[in-house]
């Protein structure tokens, strides 16, 4: 029976263990990251945009086809007769070959503009994974906050609990009315419902969380792992905004995006000259004088008179002057980006030392202090909520300042360009 009981322990451990273990999931940010980097559908949708480009640069390597060419003329095939008389004839074959001759540098100029725009692609997608990243890092920042405010909507329900019990004994002794037991009761009820808000909104924000993960169906059991971000020292506004002017994927896109026009421009200028055409034919003719073989080269040059590509220069120039302001537009709002940041940062580290240094250890001792004296008859109910309501605003105040705090530095990161390749 022993050895029965452990082949069935061993059976159902087997069966249980990945279920306890993916029921237990915790993910920390870099797994985050790295899953979202992974699996979310837009950005492997911009990564496709890659794809694409690298076939635009095949198309532009390639060179024209030839162009072969066969007929027959003079035939008999109405039953005429070819005779001396009605002259008709003789019988002509002919096999013909043409090459373009690309002239002005037009291949090396398609080349360059797709190579160009490869890049431009790759820069955007870059620029995507910037976003995503930053994204991620704010949802999981709100992950650990719904967290926080879960656990603290559930101390302070257990701390409500302990005052129902107390005033259930005191009430029961006759130290207390009824309605202070009523009071004390409703109290946390309120504070119940507050917890189950609380674990909602957790839940949605987690859920948000795998949807950017790039996971169709949300796990019921997923959870986050880790801390706010705390670091205190932080580089000088300038040093960010030349990183930002430096490394920024949007920007280095739209500068790659000026050198893509400047290198159109040149293609177009390109296609005003015309091509050349070579072609060979061979030529047979038989009939009654006799049989002959022929050869035969041409050559064939348009010659630009009316169309000589202006509107398509015209309009590549108009494109690279837009180029070039929308580079110069976008160093702007980077610059105003990354300072706007920076003063996020810094006021949401005043505001966190405030909490910290002014507020956080008063209100904890208040609340403790008061909730004593209620337990030794020297406060009354209403003190003890009060209390307890100014410490849970000055805790809620607090964990709000910590992931404001942590995500003003994801957000000076990520408008910098910092962090953003994957």
């Amino acid at each position: 029976m022993g050895s029965t009981r452990t082949w069935w322990f061993t059976l159902a451990w087997c069966v249980l263990a990945p279920t306890s273990a993916l029921a237990d999931e915790k993910i920390t940010l870099e797994q985050a990251l790295a899953e979202a980097l992974e699996k979310n559908l837009s950005l492997l949708a911009e990564r496709v945009n890659i794809s694409i480009a690298e076939a635009r640069l095949i198309t532009a390597r390639l060179r024209p086809n030839p162009v072969l060419s066969a007929g027959g003329d003079h035939l008999d095939l109405l039953g005429t007769g070819f005779n001396e008389i009605n002259n008709a004839g003789p019988e002509e074959f002919n096999l013909r070959t043409d090459f373009t001759i690309e002239r002005g540098g037009k291949r090396s100029s398609r080349i360059a503009v797709a190579q160009h725009a490869l890049g431009v692609a790759e820069l955007e997608f870059l620029n995507a994974v910037r976003s995503l990243r930053f994204e991620v890092q704010s949802a999981f920042v709100e992950a650990l906050l719904a967290r926080h405010r879960v656990e603290l909507a559930r101390q302070n329900l257990e701390a409500l609990n302990r005052i129902v019990e107390v005033n259930q004994v005191r009430w029961r002794a006759g130290d207390v009315a009824e309605v202070e037991l009523i009071r004390s009761r409703v109290a946390a009820l309120q504070q119940a419902n507050a917890l189950r808000r609380a674990e909602l909104d957790l839940r949605t924000v987690l859920i948000r969380l795998q949807t950017l993960m790039g996971r169709a169906r949300p796990a019921p059991d997923f959870d986050v792992l880790g801390e706010l971000r705390r670091e205190t020292r932080v580089a000088p506004l300038e040093e960010w905004l030349k990183i930002a002017l430096e490394n920024r994927p949007d920007l280095l896109a739209l500068r790659r995006a000026v050198q893509r026009s400047a290198a159109e421009l040149q293609l177009e200028l390109a296609r005003a000259k015309p091509d050349l055409t070579l072609g060979s034919e061979y030529r047979r003719q038989q009939g009654l004088a006799g049989t002959g073989n022929m050869l035969g080269f041409f050559v064939q040059i348009p010659l630009p008179v009316f169309d000589r590509n202006q509107g398509e220069i015209a309009r590549v120039r108009q494109e690279l002057r837009q180029a070039e302001l929308r580079v110069r537009a976008l160093e702007a709002s980077i610059r105003a980006e990354v300072e706007s940041a920076y003063r996020q940062w810094q006021s949401s580290r005043e505001s966190l030392e405030q909490i910290e240094k002014a507020m956080l250890a008063q209100a904890r001792e208040v609340r403790d202090i008061t909730e004593y004296a209620y337990r030794r008859g020297e406060a009354s109910l209403l003190e003890f909520l009060d209390a307890q309501r100014a410490f849970n605003e000055t805790m809620q105040a607090y964990y709000e300042a910590r992931a404001e705090y942590a995500r003003s530095l994801y957000l000076l990161e990520s408008s910098a360009g910092a962090g953003g390749k994957p």
